[in-house]
């Protein structure tokens, strides 16, 4: 019976563990997610108003833009719950830059303010 009881208890804590990810790694899968089209995760990376103005123009500027992003960090900064990650990917001429914040432990990508500008 002990021989059971350990390798339960150790799947079930690995089974309700959740995965956090930096800052860096949400912005990369909001990239990926957002060109790839999977929309599923691209929501759960992204806050609710962002999500829909993705949505939006997703048709539009995924067109014959798909596959590997060469998803690379330029430069990144953390403020308590808001970063910025600057990055150049595959699908992009010049690098972009995300604003994060952390929700419940979770950063997603979201708006930038009227007038706010990236740290860099």
């Amino acid at each position: 019976m002990r021989k059971l009881i350990f390798p339960l208890i150790f799947i079930v804590l690995v089974a309700c563990s959740e995965t956090k990810r930096s800052h860096t790694e949400t912005a990369q899968i909001v990239v990926e997610s957002f060109y790839n089209q999977n929309n599923s995760q691209l929501e759960e990376y992204t806050t609710p108003g962002i999500y829909q103005s993705y949505i939006s123009v997703q048709d539009g500027m995924t067109d014959g833009k798909s596959g590997k992003s060469n998803f690379s960090v330029v430069q990144d900064t953390v403020y308590g719950d808001t970063a910025w990650v600057k990055f150049s990917s595959s699908y992009a001429d010049r690098p972009e830059t995300f604003k994060l914040i952390r929700q419940d432990g979770q950063w997603k990508v979201t708006e930038t303010g009227l007038r706010e500008r990236s740290p860099f």
